[in-house]
C-alpha cells in the first residue's frame, strides 16, 4: 500500500514502486496516488487532491474528510491486508490514516517515507510516531538519531529531490514553444500544488507580475501547473491582465526551470528543484491567520527554505506572510532581473546549499525500495 496525499508525494511514490519492481518483480500496488502513481499501476481508492491539508483553517474545515478518508484506507488494509504500507509525506492525512490502519490490520507493518520536520516544530511528534509507525525512511542524515532515541527504527535514503534529473529539459526548445525568443527574459512563477497554496498565492504573485511586466513589457511569464490543481490554475491565470503560459507535465515543468531567468515560487519541494536547475529564485508563502498564530508559537527555525536551512542563511529572499504582497514581491525578482551578477551569486549560493543537502548520496528511491525490502525479510514476508 502506497499513499500519497499530494504532488510531491505523487512523485516519491512512483520512485519508490519502480525501485521495488525493479527488486521485487511484479508488485500488486494499492492505496492513493495522483497521475505518477497511476502510471505505476495504483489504481486510487479516491482523488488525491481529496486529502491535500494546509495550515489550521484547512485542517479543521478538512478534518471530516480526513477522518472519512483515512477510515476508507484502513478498510481497504483490512480486506487487502498488504505485505506493508508506505505514506508518504503530509504528516496530517498519514497519521490520522496511521492510527486506523493500525486498528484494522495490526499485522500491516507502517512505514513513513518523509518525517515530519521534529526538528524544526513540535519535536513532541517523534512520541506519536514512535507508537504509531514502525519504520522511517529519513531524507536527512540527521534525523534518524532523533527517531531511535525514541525507539522507532530509521534509516536514510537521501532526498529523492535531489535526484531529479534535468538532462532531458529542453530550455530552447520550450521558448521556442511558447514563441519566447532565445535571449527575452522569463519569470517562472509557481503558486503551488495544493488547492489552499493556489488560492493563497495567485492573488499576491499576480500583483506582482502586473508591476513587472509594466516595467518590462517583453517579459515573458511561463506557469507550470501541478496535474493535481491545473484545472484551477488556469481558471486563475485567465483571469490575468497580462498573458501567462500556463505549461503542463513533468517534461515542460522541467525544461521551463531551465529556461527560467528568474522563479517566484511557492515555499516547498520546488525551490529544490529550482536550485538544481541553476535558477534563482525568490521564495514566498502565505496562509490563513490562525495557522501564523498556531505556527509563531511553534516553528523553532529561522528560515521556510530548506536550502536558507542548510546553508543557516539567507541564500534565497523569503517573502513570508505580510510580506508576500505585490510590491515586495515584485522588487525583489526585479533586483534579480536587472543584475545578472546577483543571479550568477544566488546560483553559486544555491549549489553550494545543495552539496550541504547531500545531492552526491546515490540513488534515494533505491535506497528507499531496499530500506522497504527490509522490513518485509524482517516480518518474514521475504525470504
Amino acid at each position: 500500500m502506497l499513499v500519497a496525499a499530494e504532488a510531491s508525494g505523487d512523485a516519491l511514490g512512483a520512485g519508490l514502486a519502480r525501485a521495488l519492481k525493479d527488486r521485487l518483480g511484479d508488485v500488486r500496488l494499492i492505496g492513493v496516488g495522483g497521475a505518477r502513481l497511476a502510471a505505476e499501476g495504483l489504481a486510487s481508492a479516491f482523488p488525491i487532491d481529496d486529502i491535500s491539508i494546509v495550515g489550521v483553517l484547512d485542517t479543521l474545515l478538512g478534518g471530516p474528510r480526513v477522518l472519512r478518508r483515512s477510515g476508507e484506507l484502513a478498510r481497504l488494509a483490512a480486506r487487502e491486508q498488504p505485505d506493508a504500507a508506505v505514506l508518504i509525506d503530509s504528516w496530517g492525512f498519514s497519521y490520522q490514516a496511521a492510527v486506523r490502519i493500525r486498528r484494522a490490520a495490526p499485522n500491516v507493518p507502517l512505514i513513513k517515507y518523509v518525517a515530519p520536520q521534529v526538528w524544526a516544530s513540535r519535536p513532541s511528534r517523534t512520541k506519536a510516531m514512535a507508537r504509531t509507525f514502525d519504520h522511517v525512511l529519513a531524507i536527512h542524515a540527521f534525523e534518524p538519531p532523533i527517531f531511535e532515541a525514541a525507539g522507532l527504527a530509521a534509516t536514510f535514503v537521501g532526498n529523492p529531490v535531489l535526484a531529479r534529473d534535468f538532462s532531458d529539459a529542453d530550455a530552447l526548445g520550450l521558448r521556442r514553444s511558447l514563441g519566447i525568443g532565445p535571449d527575452d527574459p522569463v519569470l517562472l512563477v509557481l503558486p503551488g500544488s495544493r488547492m489552499r497554496e493556489i488560492v493563497q498565492m495567485t492573488p499576491p504573485f499576480e500583483a506582482a507580475v502586473n508591476l513587472l511586466k509594466a516595467r518590462w513589457p517583453a517579459l515573458a511569464v511561463v506557469v507550470p501547473a501541478a496535474e493535481t490543481v491545473a484545472e484551477a490554475v488556469r481558471a486563475r491565470i485567465a483571469g490575468w491582465p497580462h498573458r501567462a503560459h500556463v505549461v503542463e507535465g513533468e517534461a515542460a515543468r522541467l525544461s521551463a526551470m531551465k529556461a527560467a531567468t528568474v522563479a517566484l515560487a511557492c515555499s516547498g519541494t520546488v525551490t529544490t528543484e529550482l536550485a538544481l536547475a541553476g535558477c534563482p529564485m525568490v521564495v514566498a508563502y502565505r496562509v490563513d491567520l490562525m495557522t501564523v498564530v498556531v505556527m509563531r508559537a511553534l516553528i523553532t527555525t529561522k528560515w521556510a527554505s530548506l536550502l536558507n536551512i542548510a546553508a543557516q542563511r539567507e541564500v534565497v529572499p523569503e517573502l513570508i506572510q505580510e510580506d508576500c504582497t505585490g510590491p515586495r514581491l515584485a522588487a525583489a525578482v526585479a533586483e534579480r532581473l536587472e543584475d545578472e551578477g546577483l543571479r550568477v551569486r544566488q546560483i553559486a549560493d544555491q549549489n553550494a546549499a545543495l552539496d550541504l543537502m547531500g545531492r552526491e548520496a546515490g540513488d534515494p528511491s533505491g535506497r528507499a525500495a531496499d530500506a522497504v525490502v527490509a522490513v518485509l525479510k524482517a516480518r518474514g514476508v521475504l525470504a
